[in-house]
């Protein structure tokens, strides 16, 4: 039997089989999870709330996905905005975690300072590398993502790289 894919899944789902968008969830979860706990430096607590309610807003408006891009780059939109509105009401600090927590969360030092050195990021510089760097989107899926245009994008990446590099540098990760 072949696997449905995210079109069928979605088609079930909009005609009342909540089991489809169950499935949608599974698929998608881990990524959805992973891109917000990198916005969230780390805060998984807070990084599963996003994504639950990334999901519940995807549910209820399931009907308005159009197909012009994967369903997890519609999916991804809908997360950053969650944490953007999270960010704009609550203010920058709460979605970061403190470096004190970064440490008792993580036991890599390499780990904290992946952390630290995207926590000095502009938030708009953090999207576009986690999403380029980590999660190996290209430049067109970004844009559609965060809805920048390429041109702003590839400013971002240029200045967050340039940014990640100094701090890891200045923190003994130069190459040899």
């Amino acid at each position: 039997m072949t696997t449905p894919s995210d079109t069928q899944l979605i088609e079930q789902a909009t005609n009342g089989n909540r089991q489809a968008f169950g499935l949608l969830v599974q698929r998608h979860q881990a990524a959805v999870r992973r891109f917000l706990l990198h916005q969230t430096l780390g805060n998984a607590a807070l990084s599963d709330d996003l994504a639950q309610e990334a999901f519940l807003k995807a549910y209820t408006h399931l009907d308005q996905y159009r197909g012009g891009a994967a369903f997890l780059t519609w999916l991804l939109r809908i997360a950053y905005n969650k944490f953007y509105d999270h960010t704009r009401k609550r203010g920058r600090q709460s979605a970061i975690i403190s470096r004190d927590q970064a440490s008792s969360s993580s036991s890599s030092d390499l780990h904290m300072d992946i952390y630290r050195a995207l926590a000095l990021l502009r938030d708009e510089e953090r999207l576009c590398i986690t999403l380029q760097l980590v999660d190996g989107y290209p430049l067109a899926d970004i844009a559609q993502i965060t809805g920048m245009p390429e041109g702003t994008v590839k400013s971002h990446l240029s200045r967050g790289k340039e940014k990640l590099s100094t701090y890891l540098k200045q923190n003994g990760y130069e190459r040899k």
